[in-house]
């Protein structure tokens, strides 16, 4: 049997095209956040946002059908992390071990994280921003609700998951919005500030 050449590009890390899509959507975010805080969302075109990134218009409308979409690469890697946390809080932990793991990083690295929390603040005047970081924590509720039910042993979500989903959800997203909303926050704070925030909807959570 002849030898599969393309078999080792099917494991381990995503292509290099993958990759390097998902490095130019992120520097795209980054530009973007740079410039709504320092123009505004109006005073900045989806075409200033490309030049920022060093790619073109083309492109960048290829990645994003709007230039308040731009921000949605900063607003998902915490989330992602979330889902993974919780598909490895197995049935024989309880909820201790989930405040102890459930720490969703603002992102991978400090830049971003001091970004992150300075774009979550716009979302509190800027409606189109809001619009984006709702819809990311629209989309992880599902996914959420995914891992709870595969948590529970069940096929797909039933009620009780959806809604734990949704109580899980709104906390993170409530708990990081009050974090952005100092002027100063302390990175100690953060992790306090998460966990406060999933005790209090610690209630719909059984063992």
């Amino acid at each position: 049997m002849p030898h599969d050449q393309k078999t080792p590009s099917r494991m381990g890390r995503p292509p290099l095209t993958e990759r390097r899509k998902a490095e130019t959507r992120l520097e795209v975010a980054r530009a973007a956040v740079r410039l709504f805080l320092a123009r505004g969302v109006a005073g900045t075109s989806g075409e200033d946002i490309a030049e920022a990134a060093g790619i073109s218009p083309r492109t960048l409308w290829r990645y994003f059908p709007t230039k308040e979409s731009c921000i949605m690469p900063l607003l998902t890697g915490g989330i992602e992390t979330t889902a993974r946390q919780l598909r490895s809080w197995r049935n024989d932990q309880d909820l201790a071990d989930l405040l102890a793991t459930a720490r969703p990083p603002l992102t991978d690295t400090a830049d971003d994280a001091r970004t992150m929390l300075r774009l979550v603040r716009l979302t509190r005047t800027e409606p189109g921003l809001r619009a984006v970081w709702l819809e990311a924590h629209r989309a992880a509720e599902p996914v959420f609700a995914e891992a709870l039910a595969h948590r529970a042993g069940l096929p797909e979500p039933d009620l009780v998951t959806t809604v734990q989903a949704a109580m899980l959800n709104v906390a993170l997203r409530v708990a990081v919005e009050h974090y952005a909303s100092h002027d100063n926050p302390d990175a100690a704070d953060y992790d306090s500030t998460i966990r406060e925030a999933l005790l209090v909807a610690a209630g719909s959570f059984t063992s």
